[in-house]
């Protein structure tokens, strides 16, 4: 595996299989060097569900980890969690209920309540398990190939209007509602893990680490403010226009 420092945070580029055990490996140091059960954000899309079978496959995620680790999701579709557009309702069939993830410490964003009123709840309860200043202790992330990355899509106002909300919701124009962490909360997380894979990630990938600044149409880019505690986990494939 190589790596290199980017204006983005630290990328390292090697095969899916070494890429899946330093993600899962990241997440057992962080919850070893905890002081209080740590916060682990899981994310949407395909890349996460494969890392999901593989921690399963490979037994990486030991009992005392799952049985005492706050998982949530960075981002959500505002959809009820047995829909299979929920992130969070794939995390838990895919992951948390093999691992038996006790249920005090699964976090979904509450869909049931109003966008507005969903985004001030997750926000206030994930403060009651952070503490003030503190989004999460571990958030994993994807890119899109448009670059966008949790629900911060190219002209998106989170972007470009300065907010202090960790946490918010959005309307996105042919997307639908989303709740999603803000760049303020990326800001105010300890550790964050960016999980690229495959081809058709490689342009918006090159975007965002060698194209001209342009955080509107390259949203991934916000990760600049926080880049010394950003790292990047890209397979060859995605890191072929590098």
């Amino acid at each position: 595996m190589t790596e290199r420092s980017t204006p983005c945070g630290q990328l390292l580029v090697g095969p899916q299989e070494l890429l899946f055990a330093r993600a899962a490996t990241l997440l057992v140091d962080l919850h070893a060097a905890a002081a209080r059960p740590p916060v682990c954000a899981l994310s949407g899309g395909g890349t996460p569900q494969a890392w999901f079978r593989w921690c399963l496959a490979q037994q990486a995620l030991p009992a005392r980890l799952t049985g005492t680790t706050h998982f949530t999701v960075s981002d959500e579709r505002h959809v009820p969690l047995a829909s299979d557009q929920s992130n969070f309702g794939n995390a838990t069939r895919g992951l948390l209920d093999p691992l038996a993830v006790p249920a005090a410490f699964r976090h979904a964003w509450p869909v049931a309540l109003t966008p507005a009123a969903a985004a001030a709840a997750y926000g206030a309860a994930m403060e009651i398990l952070t503490g003030p200043g503190r989004a999460y202790d571990l958030c994993f992330l994807g890119l899109g190939e448009d670059a966008h990355t949790a629900s911060l899509f190219p002209g998106s106002r989170l972007l470009t209007e300065p907010s202090g909300d960790f946490f918010t919701a959005i309307d996105v124009p042919g997307k639908g509602g989303r709740l999603t962490i803000t760049p303020a909360g990326l800001r105010s997380c300890s550790l964050i893990v960016v999980l690229v894979l495959g081809a058709g990630k490689a342009e918006a990938l090159q975007r965002v680490l060698l194209g001209p600044a342009d955080v509107r149409q390259t949203p991934a880019q916000i990760l600049k403010d926080c880049a010394d505690r950003v790292i990047w986990l890209v397979d060859e494939p995605a890191a072929a226009k590098l």
